[in-house]
């Protein structure tokens, strides 16, 4: 009996890769997991997959799964491709991958985890194709493969040598070898790798090539604005359209409901010729809103309700040993109690919120500048009404993102207005005070805290109680509040046998999200400005205090489910670093002063001392120096770059800027009152790297949370005046 055949549709790995091979082309894949047999299309996803491609010229191409945000990662990446592969820089250029789960996995670009979460993978791959050119070269020259090596984008061995071109038709018809049996190189083989080189998005930055999200420009688009309800979760009970559509240039005015999945208000929408256009006719609406059930929240009702919260029973996150019996047989004068306040910070990227999108009845095009491309490809598609696989997005350049790019709210708006007006591209614009006024901020925080220290300065108890407006309630409401509230205070680093962190969230209509290093902001400023009252208690010099209670102990996280430990001498080295290159103890002027923190993120290690000169109530930031531990320091320049940038980030946010709330809406509604840091105020930066061969960690973020309390413990140290509350105002320095 003649068995029977099952025939099947080649697999999407077959397809390319036949084509690929076709072409001469040499292609792969971050996923590529096979061992001798080619991987399932139901494979587990890496953490970050990209495909690496080799012509026969010789070139290579990163297809980058990630969004070009300023941070480098369009150099970063390809350096650790370049290093393993062992070719010239020159020869490598980097292109925007598609979004495209199947082939690409998550393309969402957070968490300072681009350069983290690609490390093993991208030298796997890039390990995977040397060892198939090798191959093909040995064989050819029937040498071993053990005496070829790659430099330059040439193959050597002996006598022979070619480039890395002409072997990669027949590499590409090769199985690609399984990742786990590869030889990566060794740390003093790299070359490229903790190096400075050009990065390759300048030269279009330069000469105005890059395309970003607002340059992108097509045949017979339109543009579109909304106008949104000045309250959080109001929405229009009448509107008077007739001025604005007789405008001239208008092609359409209308309402756009409430997307609730993206929190998208919905309003109402113009879309006419230009920008301009559109600006000036929305300005004609005669909107009648209704200001919905939260008009009456404000900045002074929720600090009442964060005063009642914290008063009340809190719920117990972690509690060791006996805090309250250390802290009553205390005397008073070693206990410090203390309250910490933190309000809401906006994004306030420097290219507004835009997204254009062409609705072809059965398909979409989308052209975003976005951190979260996948969650803007299925929310265009569900708000058109297709399926997601007909949504074709293109990430463009993005011009700042610190997380308010993750939201997919600014796309729905995008596909509603797109939807009005089928076969034309649409572009979405906000204004600067839409932006301000409809972000997802940082969240609001209160913090009560009590502590003490015995004769000898250990410190003997602590206790946090807080209560914040927690981002998981927003986003993740099945998760615990506490979940993205507490940071690294659920992983204390100092010695101390009595400790307890307790949290209740307060409710509040202001949306929130993740901005610039998350909890770990507000959690840095509280832990590490308290920390310094308590050293001035001990009467211990505040980096003595804390290197005495960092003994080299890995603490893991107790609540988290990515339990990576806290290495306290890590933190202590960054310290130990940040000191030394400032003159920590050398003495300074009066009125000027030193204050120093350090703070664990995103699994880095960044210790920030400030220098600071207060006369007549005036400030003046002279100098911030910043060591940073973050395994291998793939590229130098930009790790300094992100550094500085989250440092003047955060002194922005401690020095200059908030977001307060009055009859359910932000108050501030562009930079005349949401300032930033100016250039004639920004001070020497110095940034400081910690040499090391252990797995690249993230940077984007974590030089941002020691920032504040390093500059409010420099102002005590030269004042004597303790600042427990942001932004400081001329009254604290008075």
């Amino acid at each position: 009996m003649m068995a029977t055949v099952e025939k099947r549709p080649p697999s999407r790995r077959t397809v390319l890769k036949t084509a690929a091979a076709a072409g001469g082309l040499l292609l792969v894949g971050f996923d590529t997991v096979q061992t001798a047999k080619a991987a399932p299309d139901n494979a587990p996803i890496s953490p970050f997959r990209s495909w690496i491609q080799i012509d026969q010229e010789g070139q290579v191409t990163l297809m980058s799964g990630r969004s070009e945000m300023g941070q480098g990662i369009s150099s970063a990446l390809p350096m650790v491709l370049a290093d393993e592969l062992g070719v010239d820089w020159k020869d490598v250029r980097v292109e925007q991958a598609p979004n495209d789960v199947p082939r690409f996995g998550d393309q969402g670009t957070g968490g300072s985890g681009s350069v983290a979460g690609s490390w093993m993978t991208m030298r796997q791959a890039a390990a995977a194709a040397r060892t198939m050119l090798i191959t093909v070269a040995a064989k050819r020259w029937n040498v071993t493969p053990e005496s070829c090596s790659i430099k330059n984008g040439v193959i050597i061995s002996g006598n022979h040598s070619a480039k890395l071109g002409e072997f990669v038709a027949a590499a590409a018809l090769l199985p690609v070898p399984d990742f786990k049996t590869l030889t990566l190189k060794k740390p003093e083989e790299v070359q490229i790798i903790g190096t400075v080189v050009e990065r390759k998005d300048i030269p279009s930055k330069t000469d105005g090539s890059a395309v970003f999200g607002i340059d992108t420009r097509l045949p017979g688009m339109l543009y579109a604005m909304v106008e949104r309800c000045p309250a959080f979760g109001g929405k229009v009970q009448s509107v008077d359209m007739s001025a604005a559509k007789a405008m001239p240039g208008v092609h359409e005015a209308f309402e756009i409901p409430a997307v609730p999945d993206v929190h998208s208000w919905g309003g109402v929408a113009v879309i006419a010729d230009s920008t301009w256009i559109a600006m000036q006719a929305r300005k004609k609406l005669q909107i009648k809103w209704d200001m919905g059930p939260f008009s009456n929240e404000s900045s002074e009702s929720l600090r009442h309700e964060f005063l009642r919260i914290v008063d009340s029973r809190l719920k117990v996150v972690i509690d060791q040993g006996n805090v309250d019996s250390a802290l009553a047989h205390v005397p008073s004068a070693r206990r410090v109690d203390a309250d910490y306040e933190l309000p809401f910070q906006a994004h306030a990227t420097m290219e507004p919120m835009n997204c254009t999108v062409r609705f072809n009845g059965n398909n979409a095009e989308v052209w975003a500048p976005a951190q979260g491309p996948e969650w803007v490809r299925t929310t265009v598609a569900q708000v058109l009404g297709i399926k997601p696989d007909a949504v074709k997005v293109t990430t463009t350049l993005l011009g700042g993102g610190f997380g308010r790019r993750y939201q997919a709210d600014f796309a729905a708006e995008a596909a509603q207005v797109a939807k009005k007006v089928p076969g034309k591209p649409v572009q979405l614009i906000w204004s600067r005070e839409d932006d301000m006024t409809h972000d997802f901020y940082r969240p609001a925080s209160y913090h009560r805290l009590s502590g003490a220290v015995d004769e000898h300065g250990n410190l003997i108890a602590w206790r946090h109680r807080s209560t914040s407006t927690p981002i998981s309630e927003w986003w993740s409401p099945k998760d615990t509040p506490e979940s993205s509230e507490l940071g690294s205070s659920t992983q204390f680093p100092y010695l101390c046998h009595n400790y307890r962190l307790e949290y209740l969230p307060t409710k509040s209509s202001v949306p929130r999200a993740w901005w610039r290093s998350v909890e770990a902001s507000t959690i840095g400023f509280v832990m590490e400005g308290y920390l310094d009252e308590l050293a001035h208690a001990a009467g211990v010099d505040p980096l003595e205090f804390r290197l005495s209670k960092l003994d080299g102990r890995l603490v893991k996280d107790p609540i988290s489910k990515d339990n990576r430990p806290l290495d306290t001498a890590r933190l202590k080295a960054v310290l130990q670093l940040a000191a030394r290159k400032s003159d920590w103890g050398t003495p300074m002027g009066k009125g000027e002063g030193r204050g120093i923190a350090c703070h664990y993120s995103f699994n880095s290690y960044v210790a920030n001392v400030v220098e600071v000169a207060v006369s007549d109530g005036r400030l003046h930031v002279k100098r911030v120096v910043s060591a940073v531990d973050i395994g291998t320091p793939v590229s130098p320049d930009a790790i300094r770059a992100q550094v500085e940038s989250a440092i003047i980030y955060g002194l922005t946010a401690a020095l200059k800027s908030q977001i307060t709330i009055k009859n359910g809406g932000a108050v501030q509604s562009n930079f005349d009152a949401f300032s930033t840091l100016p250039m004639n105020e920004t001070p020497l930066l110095e940034v400081h790297i910690t040499p090391s061969t252990l797995p690249p960690t993230g940077i984007g973020e974590p030089g941002l949370p020691p920032t504040a309390p390093a500059l409010t413990n420099a102002i005590f140290a030269g004042t004597g005046k303790r600042i427990r509350r942001l932004p400081i105002v001329p009254a604290d320095l008075a």
